[in-house]
C-alpha cells in the first residue's frame, strides 16, 4: 500500500520525458489539442494505472526496440472482450518505449458515448476511428494503433482464442497514403482475463453494443464477476513492415498486403505462445468446443 502511494504522488517521467511527450502532441492555450487530448489527465492516469499494469496484470514487453520515432500504426490482436488490451499497450508505450510516447487509439464510434470512460479515454489520447482523423494524426507524426479485427475479435469467445479474425483493409490503405510503417503487436494473455462462453446477441441489441459476454463469473456474481481476471500479459512489438504502392489500388493487391500483417501479428502470437506452453495447450483444447 505504500508503495502504491508512493507512485500516486510522484511522476513516472523524467522532466525531460515529460517535454518530449508534451512537445510531440502539442496543444492549446486550454490544454487540449482537437482531438481532446490533455497531458494533466493522461499523466495523472497513468499514475493510478500503472498499478495495473505492473502488479495486476505484470505486464512483460518485448521489442519496444523496434518502434521507429515519428509516425507508426501499431497494428495488434484484438482479445478480452474489455479494452483491456489497448490500455496496456498505451501503457507500454509510455513506460516501456524510448523515448515514451503517446498512442491515438482508434475507438468504435459509440465508445465515446459510455459515461465518464468515454470521457477519459478521449482526454488520455483515444480517437474515434474515423480515416481523416488516422490520416491527420499520421501526418502530424504519431502514434497511431488500430484493432483490424474490430469488435470481431474483442468479442470472441473461449473457444476463438487466439485465432485471429479477418481483417479490414482500411488500415493498410492509409499507411500507403502516408507512407506510414506498420509494427505487428501481439497481446499474449489477455483472452483468458475475461473468459466468454457466450455472447447474449439478443442483450447485447437490447443495449446497444457489439457484443454481450457471458462468462463463467458474470452475470452469475454480478458486477464481482466483471473484473477481469488476473492474468500474466506479455505484449510482443514485431520488426516493423513498409509498403510502397498506391493507396487507392484494388482490393486484391491491397489483401495481399494485410495478408502480410496479419501473418507477422500470428508470428508474434505464437511466438509468445511459444513462451507460455500452459496457454498453448488452453488453447487446443479450447479448438473442440
Amino acid at each position: 500500500m505504500l508503495d502504491f502511494l508512493t507512485r500516486l504522488r510522484r511522476s513516472p517521467f523524467t522532466e525531460e520525458q515529460r517535454k518530449h511527450l508534451r512537445s510531440s502532441a502539442p496543444v492549446n492555450s486550454a490544454g487540449y489539442d482537437p482531438w481532446g487530448l490533455n497531458h494533466e489527465t493522461t499523466e495523472r492516469t497513468l499514475r493510478y494505472a500503472r498499478w495495473l499494469y505492473d502488479d495486476y496484470f505484470r505486464v512483460e514487453t518485448v521489442g519496444t526496440e523496434n518502434i521507429p520515432k515519428g509516425r507508426v500504426l501499431l497494428v495488434p490482436n484484438h482479445s478480452g472482450q474489455l479494452p483491456i488490451d489497448g490500455i496496456l499497450i498505451s501503457m507500454a508505450m509510455l513506460l516501456e518505449a524510448d523515448p515514451p510516447r503517446i498512442v491515438r487509439g482508434m475507438v468504435e464510434r459509440w465508445f465515446p458515448t459510455i459515461p465518464f470512460i468515454g470521457t477519459l479515454f478521449i482526454r488520455c489520447g483515444q480517437v474515434v476511428g474515423d480515416p481523416e482523423n488516422c490520416v491527420e494524426l499520421l501526418r502530424r507524426e504519431q502514434a497511431i494503433m488500430v484493432f483490424p479485427e474490430g469488435t470481431r475479435g474483442s468479442g470472441k469467445t473461449w473457444w476463438h482464442r487466439y485465432k485471429l479474425q479477418s481483417f479490414g483493409t482500411g488500415f493498410l490503405r492509409i499507411a500507403l497514403q502516408t507512407r506510414s510503417p506498420i509494427v505487428p503487436v501481439a497481446v499474449i494473455g489477455g483472452e483468458e482475463t475475461y473468459p466468454a462462453i457466450h455472447n447474449a446477441a439478443f442483450l447485447a441489441r437490447l443495449m446497444g453494443v457489439p457484443y454481450f459476454p457471458v462468462t463463467p463469473f458474470f452475470p452469475l456474481l454480478g458486477p464481482v464477476g466483471m473484473l477481469p481476471l488476473p492474468v500474466r500479459i506479455q505484449i510482443r512489438f514485431g520488426s516493423p513492415l513498409r509498403f510502397m504502392g498506391d493507396w487507392d489500388a484494388p482490393d486484391d493487391e491491397i489483401a495481399e498486403m494485410v495478408a502480410t500483417v496479419r501473418d507477422a501479428v500470428q508470428e508474434q502470437l505464437d511466438a509468445g505462445l511459444a513462451d507460455r506452453p500452459r496457454l498453448r495447450s488452453l488453447t487446443a483444447i479450447a479448438g473442440s468446443p
